[in-house]
């Protein structure tokens, strides 16, 4: 919906009713991808696209009737090979395209969605696309700390938000199945989470082994992964498949550009794998002055203390060294690559959410902080 937007809004705010189709699953190689909106004007105005061409008509037409009607439609569309290869595609797939009517009664919170994109200020919309007539097209509007709207009760909105912000905070859009009462493991409702919020970013300094494993249980887990190291034999893309970039660049410049062009936020993850005092002290001068997620460094206990009298040296305060973790990761007894980025994920989750790092076996209270159970 991101991008016909501002259309929406500006025939919403107008008064309009509006034919809204979104791509909310697909299959193989669909053209578009979740999200992914057409809109039919009031005037039969097209706006957007689904699958770049393909389904675009029977989309239209749907739309249409969904305003005359107000009932909102779930409609599965197949696009053939040979209309995938018309419109530039190399092959077809399958699309689910959930169709509603939208207007100032149907989605009261648009404004305030809007206002929200245009912030940054991260958001998601949940919509029912399938389920029982009682259920379907009701929407909850989940932000960071707050909630409008209803799915239909409170135990399903609380159990919705819940999982919704660990997809907002990732920028993952997707389709969730329910129970009727916010049973997570029900089927009889199908929501689509649409997230206004671009992937957080893990930025990874230092080209080696581990960064490697870093870099994919970050992309695993939804980040945005830089890896950044000065030395360009071992800064490669090839060495890095999994990062969505490789920077050949001395790290504490690197971050401060990004920190100066507002590319760094407080989601933003910072695994310091260099342990070199010539690379990781500047770096951490910079990092640690930022209002950033996570800042972790890697080394030895010996490393550690000796980064530390450095950094206070070179003038961080106890309160900065505090942002500091230190060796990096949970004590998991990890020893390859892969387990070491397994258990610097496991940190950076449990710092996510508030989690303890303890085994749950033998814990009380409710698993998921933010649910109501």
């Amino acid at each position: 919906m991101r991008d016909v937007l501002e259309d929406l809004v500006g025939w919403w705010q107008a008064g309009e009713t509006v034919g809204m189709g979104t791509v909310v699953a697909t299959w193989r190689s669909a053209p578009r991808p979740a999200g992914a909106s057409m809109l039919v004007g009031p005037d039969g105005t097209a706006v957007g696209s689904v699958s770049g061409g393909c389904v675009e008509g029977a989309v239209y037409e749907e739309a249409k009737d969904v305003v005359a009607s107000g009932s909102p439609t779930l409609e599965r569309y197949g696009v053939s090979d040979d209309d995938a290869f018309a419109v530039g595609l190399t092959c077809g797939g399958i699309l689910d395209v959930y169709v509603e009517s939208i207007s100032r009664e149907s989605f009261p919170e648009l404004g305030e969605v809007a206002e929200s994109v245009g912030r940054h200020e991260p958001v998601a919309v949940v919509t029912v696309v399938k389920g029982a007539d009682d259920r379907l097209g009701h929407r909850l509007v989940v932000w960071n700390d707050r909630t409008s709207g209803t799915l239909g009760s409170q135990r399903l909105d609380d159990a919705v938000a819940a999982d919704t912000r660990g997809m907002l905070a990732a920028g993952r859009t997707a389709t969730l199945g329910f129970g009727h009462d916010g049973e997570r493991r029900g089927d009889d409702l199908t929501l689509f989470v649409s997230s206004f919020a671009p992937p957080a970013r893990m930025v990874v300094f230092g080209a080696i082994d581990f960064a490697a494993a870093v870099a994919r249980v970050g992309a695993f887990l939804g980040y945005r992964v830089t890896v950044c190291d000065a030395r360009p034999v071992f800064a490669t893309a090839r060495r890095f498949p999994d990062a969505h970039e490789v920077v050949v660049e001395w790290p504490h410049s690197y971050l401060q550009t990004e920190v100066d062009a507002g590319r760094i936020d407080e989601r933003t993850v910072l695994c310091v794998l260099t342990h070199d005092p010539k690379f990781d002290v500047p770096l951490l001068e910079v990092a640690l002055d930022l209002d950033v997620a996570y800042v972790g460094a890697m080394g030895s206990r010996r490393t550690h203390d000796e980064r530390l009298e450095r950094l206070r040296e070179a003038g961080l305060t106890d309160a900065q060294l505090a942002k500091l973790s230190s060796p990096i990761g949970l004590d998991l007894g990890a020893r390859t690559p892969e387990e070491t980025a397994i258990s610097i994920a496991a940190e950076i989750i449990a710092g996510r959410w508030g989690g303890s790092g303890e085994r749950l076996t033998g814990a009380a209270g409710p698993i998921h902080a933010t649910a109501d159970r």
